[in-house]
């Protein structure tokens, strides 16, 4: 299975008429503390709350009516969750979601406003996987993997077609996250395609290193039970999403839980936008990072916004 350039743009025609074009925004403040100019891609203020929005409607639109009537299911600690749900909303379609039980109260809360209806599971990939197989097997529903598939993978590449659009000229960097793989691969492709000068790289916590190690040895390695703040990154990186990632990235940086919690914060304090933590590794990267991007143009796209108000981390 492959991805390229022309299904990224068949899906951004696909979607249009169910997703937010978001915004492009800076901060000097930010800028002067991270010695570097930085321009945000803001898909916090995507629907449901984070890019995930873009593959969960690429996904539904092209199920037949059969498969429709069955409804959609899937695995996910929360923003693919809830972009699902409200995708199958939108088509009158049952949504059934396995998610950990450590999951953020916010986004189960999101997940059943959208009419999605939840099994809960331990927080393990092997209990996950093994919760969406008997739900599946009971519901006759077509499985959407919150990653590593060609349709989700088109969709989370939309994001960074827009932003070519957006910006002027090609920046110098271009920065994701990387859970599951799925944005990192789309923005990549995305990405070189339209400005092959430009250095896309994947940013990720600390204590759930697997893509760098994968990205770093050529072999993949399995995620670990990681323990991170960043929980929308404590996935297992895609194989689909790897053999992506060989390609088109040029390399894999990591922060400490520490550095994505001041990132987040400057985020929230200097441009006033409710970022998660996971869409705050980016910029953690970059502070964490300066002899990599002193001086530069860098791109950082903040992926969610989805944050339990009444559990800060700070």
């Amino acid at each position: 299975m492959t991805v390229g350039i022309d299904d990224i743009r068949a899906a951004a025609l696909r979607i249009s008429p169910y997703v937010h074009r978001t915004p492009v925004l800076s901060s000097t403040l930010i800028n002067l503390q991270a010695g570097c100019e930085i321009v945000f891609k803001c898909e916090n203020l995507q629907k449901a709350g984070a890019f995930k929005a873009r593959g969960a409607h690429n996904a539904v639109v092209q199920l037949n009516e059969a498969q429709r009537h069955a409804g959609v299911a899937t695995h996910s600690s929360g923003n693919h969750a809830g972009a699902l749900a409200l995708a199958a909303s939108h088509f009158h379609m049952p949504a059934y979601i396995v998610m950990p039980e450590n999951s953020s109260a916010t986004k189960v809360a999101a997940v059943r406003a959208y009419g999605g209806e939840i099994t809960f599971c331990e927080p393990t990939q092997a209990a996950r996987e093994s919760a969406l197989d008997k739900l599946v097997a009971r519901t006759g529903a077509a499985f959407i993997p919150p990653y590593d598939h060609p349709d989700i993978i088109a969709g989370q590449g939309t994001a960074v077609l827009e932003l070519t659009e957006q910006l002027p000229q090609a920046p110098d960097f271009l920065l994701t996250p990387v859970g599951g793989g799925g944005l990192l691969a789309g923005s990549a492709i995305a990405c070189k395609s339209v400005w092959p000068q430009t250095l896309v790289i994947g940013a990720e916590p600390v204590d759930a290193d697997d893509a760098q190690r994968s990205f770093r040895t050529g072999q993949w390695h399995p995620q670990c039970t990681s323990v991170t703040v960043a929980d929308g990154l404590r996935t297992a990186l895609g194989i689909l999403n790897f053999s992506i990632l060989r390609r088109q990235v040029d390399d894999i940086l990591i922060a400490s839980d520490e550095a994505i919690l001041a990132a987040m914060r400057l985020v929230w304090t200097h441009m006033k936008l409710v970022v998660e933590t996971s869409a705050a590794v980016g910029l953690a990267v970059v502070m964490s990072h300066p002899e990599y991007f002193a001086n530069q143009r860098v791109v950082i796209v903040l992926s969610g916004g989805n944050v339990d108000i009444d559990r800060l981390p700070w």
